[in-house]
């Protein structure tokens, strides 16, 4: 073999050997595609349908979604104005039927005798039980002087009564919904911010015409927590899940029926001191949804648990950059959830979930 032709055949070997390794490194960058792409669709299998609840709306912001089951079907409020805390911002609301959600309509807000007006916050909806839709809101200028409020619907939330107060010193479920017990009492999660992040219980037995409360389950100098939301184990007791300032869900039990309750403590789940929400499923398992962050709005995921202690991972709804909080969440009479969260402060997102897949 001459230099040349020594020459010409280690360049093509070179050539070769480049093209097989580049080749080896395609196939490997494919596989690892595939099995992230295969993985991403595994974790959303238990998503069946994405949408907004509006594409426009006569507001610029919203937030502090809620949602309940009518007998006509679905239905949804949330604040929305200018801005939250701004003068215009009322409580908005929407039916969902079989052409969808229909177009947001102002049912609340906060105009007063004097001609002033003052901001709605974090309305919550609860269906009761062969009875009226209530309505549970905030009116005032500032959080910490929150006035609770009241209406009511006959109709699925076509017409609504006049709003009134709630008791002085009653503010009703501050975000989340109440749960019914097993003797009929309405069990209310609520907090105050009007001398430190403290959280309680408020409860009703004729839909909030009387009130009791529990004591403050906190003290804000160890572990500031407001907005919690409920679980019922049934025999295992109940339980209480906290938005905190500590980078941490907070939580809480009570084995009397919700009469009184441990002090709240740390769990391990991280929460950016944002809302958060949970349901109790028919199966039996408890499912979370919140940002699974110390310190970010997004991702905003679901966990599942079969004692309200151990918390796997479920669903992942959101996780690109922006605003996705406040969620609500419950379970539908076919078994079905349903979740509404603020997204980007511009829109509500309304997803519905098959926990069966999970």
């Amino acid at each position: 073999m001459t230099v040349v032709h020594a020459l010409f055949f280690r360049e093509n070997w070179n050539e070769m050997a480049a093209l097989k390794q580049n080749i080896r490194v395609g196939v490997a960058i494919c596989l690892a595609w595939t099995t992230f792409t295969a993985s991403a669709f595994a974790a959303d299998h238990a998503i069946r349908q994405s949408e907004f609840v509006f594409e426009s709306a006569p507001f610029k912001s919203c937030h502090a979604s809620t949602l309940a089951e009518t007998k006509e079907g679905l239905v949804a409020a949330w604040f929305g104005g200018t801005a939250e805390g701004k003068p215009d911002v009322g409580i908005w609301f929407s039916r969902h039927t079989r052409d969808g959600w229909s177009s947001p309509v102002e049912v609340a807000n906060g105009n007063q005798a004097d001609g002033g007006r003052v901001p709605c916050w974090n309305p919550v909806l609860y269906q009761a039980p062969g009875g009226n839709l209530l309505l549970f809101y905030k009116i005032s200028n500032t959080i910490k002087t929150w006035k609770g409020m009241l209406m009511s619907s006959a109709d699925a939330g076509k017409t609504w009564s006049m709003p009134r107060r709630l008791p002085e010193g009653i503010l009703g479920p501050i975000k989340n919904k109440p749960v019914r017990l097993a003797d009929g009492a309405l069990l209310c999660p609520t907090s105050s911010e009007s001398d430190g992040w403290r959280v309680y219980l408020e409860r009703t037995e004729d839909l909030g015409e009387h009130w009791t409360k529990t004591d403050f389950l906190n003290d804000d100098k160890i572990i500031g927590a407001i907005q919690p939301t409920i679980l019922d184990h049934g025999v295992a007791g109940l339980q209480i899940l906290c938005r905190t300032k500590q980078g941490r869900i907070g939580q809480s039990w009570s084995h009397d029926g919700g009469k009184t309750w441990k002090k709240i403590e740390l769990t391990s789940l991280l929460n950016p001191n944002s809302g958060i929400d949970a349901v109790q499923l028919k199966d039996g398992r408890s499912l979370l949804i919140y940002n699974d962050s110390a310190k970010s709005r997004t991702p905003l995921n679901l966990a599942i648990s079969d004692d309200g202690k151990t918390w796997k991972t479920g669903p992942v709804l959101e996780t690109e950059r922006g605003e996705y909080s406040y969620p609500a969440i419950i379970q539908t009479s076919d078994g079905l959830v349903h979740a509404t969260y603020t997204w980007k402060r511009a829109k509500i997102r309304h997803v519905v979930l098959d926990m069966t897949k999970r």
